[in-house]
């Protein structure tokens, strides 16, 4: 039970005794003393003044008499402003909860509570390489797992690859016009930019076709639909759906250039599944679901053969779920898939992390799957965000204007090396340990900067202003880690009993706030928001820096006042540690 806890279960049984009235916990509004007022804690008041009939000020101060009269070890003093009751606790109080808790490197996390949660991220396509926007798509998906396990879920991690459709005989008809046979090795190019290459020649080509049918007389609209290279390709899908051995083949082969390439930067991200469904393996479940969806209603085939189902009276609008020709639409697929993986896992919710384009179409998931009273359908929850877009404006797959993933972290691990060499603290580092430190800096920079904005908002990223060393970014809280760590190496063992029985403004400020990192994180798992840890990580950096320009820990006022502090350093080293390592981050002994 952490301190917001036992303050609100004291204040649950003060209010409930001399009022006689049933309370829930909900209603007991405990958080954080505002920095305006003087306290750690504050109990919201509103709540009960109309069922008391008493004003703030005089509910206020029984309230806190009563609390203070019957916890005397625990409260120091009390202050009424307005509404709220803002609470004091004993010096006492956190200094013992700092020696029990500063060497606990799991302290703010859970044990098992038996549930388990499927998170889908990631989603690529096989006709281009990661991106960007696939990015925070990743870093979200993995630090929501993590974020998810620390409060004690069995988490399960998957994705879906996008490896059929026009797009990917977009790639493939390029690659037979003007490849000549060349592949990855021979163009000593990773795979997924090689096919991804070859997606953005397809659209080159396809614009001169299009102004040569258009310069001929044609009206744009056909010319669109007649360019040569256009109509290969829908041959070709049509091809691959015949299950054509020679369109099959070359299927397989360049998506295994672009699996290989996915690899890669899979690994350089520390991105992993747990298990990788496949488009072309699941775009013939849901035929099933629709059948029995006619049977039982849900469901209506008109005359032209395809099938329905009219959601107007929810707020949305009819939805096409098979076509005529009894080919499934993607909903249909991921009806059929969401049952799949319910059926494989028994997960109590199912997340889908997917960019906010597609708000609609989960809505419709989910609304579909219930009203087919499909197992699991209430557990399904879309984790929109929104697009990522650098300070020159929004990226365009066809036109070859997306940000690679790969060069992005490149470009990062530079400014990462340029910034470090700068500073010169770690010229004596081998090769090898510089360019595991450059990879470490560049890589938090990254993560953080796209965690730290809540997962709904869109944002813009600046590689520059990501890794700079002081400011609201990974590089700052991993240059306080390895402040500290500093200053534990220095740091002599001592047998001595900790006497202190007051302490500091600042450092009283730090404690309450390392005491709030369970609370974030059930927080962070509860709104699938890892920018509160990353806030959290940030706020906590900043106040031991704050506490560590005005006091001293290795030449504190008293031996008792230096073990203390020494103390505040390790509990404040483990959750950075721990936080960075909920979002994907290292955190390096040495910057």
């Amino acid at each position: 039970m952490n301190t917001a806890e036992q303050l609100q279960k004291i204040a649950k049984e003060t209010i409930e005794s001399f009022s006689g009235l049933s309370i829930e916990n909900k209603n007991i509004l405990i958080t954080p003393t505002k920095p305006e007022f003087e306290g750690d804690y504050t109990l919201v008041l509103f709540p009960f003044i109309k069922a008391l009939k008493k004003s703030p000020e005089v509910l206020g101060n029984e309230i806190g008499i009563l609390m203070i009269n019957s916890h005397p070890e625990l409260f120091k003093s009390y202050n009424v402003i307005s509404g709220f009751l803002n609470f004091r606790l004993n010096d006492l109080y956190w200094i013992n909860f700092l020696q029990k808790n500063c060497t606990d490197s799991n302290f703010g996390k859970k044990n098992s509570n038996g549930k388990k949660i499927m998170l889908e991220y990631s989603s690529p396509n096989t006709n281009k390489p990661l991106h960007l926007g696939h990015l925070r798509n990743n870093f979200l998906g993995w630090s929501i797992a993590e974020i998810l396990k620390a409060n004690g879920y069995e988490v399960v991690k998957t994705c879906i690859v996008n490896d059929r459709g026009i797009h990917i005989c977009k790639s493939m008809v390029a690659w037979q016009l003007f490849a000549k046979g060349e592949t990855p090795s021979s163009a000593n190019m990773k795979g997924d930019h090689f096919v991804g290459a070859y997606y953005v020649k397809f659209n080159d080509e396809y614009k001169i076709q299009v102004q040569k049918l258009v310069a001929e007389g044609m009206q744009k609209m056909d010319a669109e639909k007649e360019a040569p290279i256009m109509l290969a390709t829908q041959q070709m899908l049509l091809d691959w759906e015949a299950g054509k051995d020679g369109v099959i083949n070359l299927w397989q082969k360049m998506n295994s250039w672009v699996y290989d390439g996915f690899e890669i930067t899979y690994k350089r991200i520390g991105t992993d599944f747990h298990k990788t469904y496949y488009e072309s393996d699941t775009y013939l479940l849901g035929k099933k679901i629709v059948e029995k969806g006619i049977a039982s209603g849900v469901f209506n085939k008109i005359e032209d053969g395809s099938v329905w189902i009219d959601l107007t009276s929810d707020g949305l609008d009819k939805k096409i779920v098979m076509r005529k020709d009894g080919t499934s639409v993607y909903i249909t697929q991921d009806i059929g898939l969401a049952e799949q993986k319910f059926e494989e896992y028994r997960a109590d919710e199912s997340i889908y992390v997917v960019g906010d384009e597609q708000n609609y179409h989960f809505k419709v998931l989910k609304l579909i799957a219930q009203k087919l009273k499909l197992p699991g359908a209430d557990g399904i929850f879309h984790l929109s965000y929104g697009m990522v877009e650098l300070p020159t404006g929004r990226m365009k797959s066809r036109e070859g204007t997306v940000v690679d993933a790969d060069d992005l972290i490149d470009e990062m691990i530079s400014i990462a090396a340029s910034h470090t060499d700068k500073i010169g603290k770690v010229s004596d580092l081998s090769a090898e340990n510089l360019k595991e430190l450059y990879n470490t800096i560049s890589l938090g920079a990254l993560k953080f900067f796209l965690l730290r904005v809540d997962p709904k908002k869109k944002m813009i990223f600046n590689p520059e202003e990501s890794i700079d060393f002081h400011g609201f970014t990974g590089p700052f809280v991993q240059y306080t880690h390895t402040r500290i760590k500093s200053i534990l190496s220095k740091v002599e063992e001592s047998e001595s009993e900790l006497l202190i029985t007051e302490i500091l403004p600042l450092e009283r400020k730090l404690i309450i706030k390392l005491e709030q990192y369970g609370t974030i994180l059930e927080e962070a798992a509860k709104e699938h928001n890892p920018s509160l840890v990353a806030i959290y990580a940030f706020e906590v950096a900043k106040l031991f820096n704050s506490f560590y320009a005005e006091h001293s820990v290795l030449h504190a006022e008293t031996e008792g006042n230096k073990q203390f502090r020494i103390q505040l350093c390790k509990m404040t080293v483990h959750i950075i540690a721990s936080a960075t390592s909920l979002l994907g981050m290292k955190v390096p002994d040495r910057m």
